[in-house]
């Protein structure tokens, strides 16, 4: 270790912490077209479905909702420099729960649907670095609700459009030692309890005495 000058009241301290190789902020928006009877529990043929709203919800799938399918080398000119990155391939999965709102204000929720979408970032990322992917935001809509008719426990949807937008902060890091010269804490001052409050008199009410 190399000597450092440093006051008494400092030390060199060495901390385990993930070093960000690459971060990058990635917008994406992907249709999602239901072709098959979506499920909704309660649903029989003749429930009427007459002057229902659709709407949707969607959330990070509970397992595996970032997997990183693909890392491949790939050479770069940045700022006249030929540079080595990653061209990542990434599996977003989702849950999507389909509802339905009736005039009469009965609110009917499918079963959660899987979706699944791929895209590609670039990213400084060779092999050993972890990449995680935060939603910053998730959102959904219905771009067409097209027409649907009721079964058995199910709904069969013709012409539902789903839109899923996407806002991901994505992060190459790798965890690392590091080295600084710190100062030590210290406490802060005690609260004190039970202190007497200095005197005070009640307030007035000057706007109306005195005139």
């Amino acid at each position: 270790m190399q000597d450092h000058l440093h006051l008494p009241d400092q030390e060199l301290i060495c901390i385990n912490v993930d070093k960000v190789y690459d971060w990058v902020m990635k917008e994406n928006t992907f249709d999602y077209f239901p072709t098959a009877p979506i499920a909704f529990p309660g649903v029989t043929p003749t429930t009427s479905l007459t002057g229902a709203t659709v709407s949707c919800e969607v959330t990070p799938a509970t397992t595996n909702p970032v997997v990183i399918l693909r890392r491949d080398n790939r050479q770069f000119t940045v700022d006249g420099e030929v540079v080595c990155l990653q061209l990542l391939t990434i599996q977003k999965s989702f849950t999507v729960v389909i509802v339905l709102t009736l005039p009469t204000g009965v609110v009917l929720r499918s079963s959660p649907i899987s979706v699944s979408r791929s895209e590609q970032v670039i990213l400084c990322a060779p092999e050993g670095t972890d990449v995680t992917v935060t939603f910053t935001e998730l959102d959904c809509f219905i771009s067409a609700p097209g027409t649907f008719v009721p079964g058995t426990g199910v709904v069969t949807f013709t012409g539902l459009v789903v839109t899923v937008m996407t806002c991901q902060s994505i992060q190459s890091t790798y965890p690392v030692t590091v080295e600084f010269l710190a100062d030590f804490c210290a406490p802060r001052a005690d609260l004190a309890i039970g202190a007497c409050p200095l005197p005070a008199r009640p307030l007035q009410c000057p706007t109306i005495y005195p005139e």
